[in-house]
């Protein structure tokens, strides 16, 4: 994960083996961050994207949730439908490299689940983001 970024709750396999939550958000990272009112994954996504499909298709027993948020602004359903785009856009490019689209389902949840509490863009950055849950 990013430094200063906090490990998504842990599933059941949190136990440290590379098939685990905890190696998963150590590693391999399970969050991506995108710019204001875009689901356009940048190189650093990307980056991140390709070690979880390296990942994914290593351990072919793991099933993710991929959540996609929003910062606050904006109403209720615009986030909802951006959240859904930036899930989508991580599952997408998730399958290019083979992972099967049946381990993968996603979820918005667009500003109702903040990752970081302000009203600035401190925390808007960081609460645009889309985060891989093993399930």
């Amino acid at each position: 994960a990013a430094p200063g970024y906090k490990a998504g709750s842990a599933s059941s396999s949190a136990s440290g083996g590379s098939a685990s939550a905890k190696y998963l958000v150590e590693n391999v990272g399970d969050r991506v961050l995108f710019e204001t009112d875009r689901s356009i994954l940048d190189a650093s996504a990307r980056g991140t994207l390709v070690r979880q499909a390296e990942w994914l298709n290593q351990n072919g027993g793991i099933n993710m949730t991929i959540e996609g948020h929003a910062d606050e602004r904006g109403t209720r359903e615009y986030n909802l439908a951006l959240g859904a785009r930036r899930a989508s856009a991580v599952r997408d490019f998730l399958i290019s490299p083979g992972v099967n689209a049946s381990r993968l389902q996603t979820i918005s949840f667009g500003k109702e689940r903040p990752g970081s509490l302000c009203a600035e863009e401190s925390c808007w950055s960081k609460n645009r983001r889309s985060v891989s849950i093993i399930r």
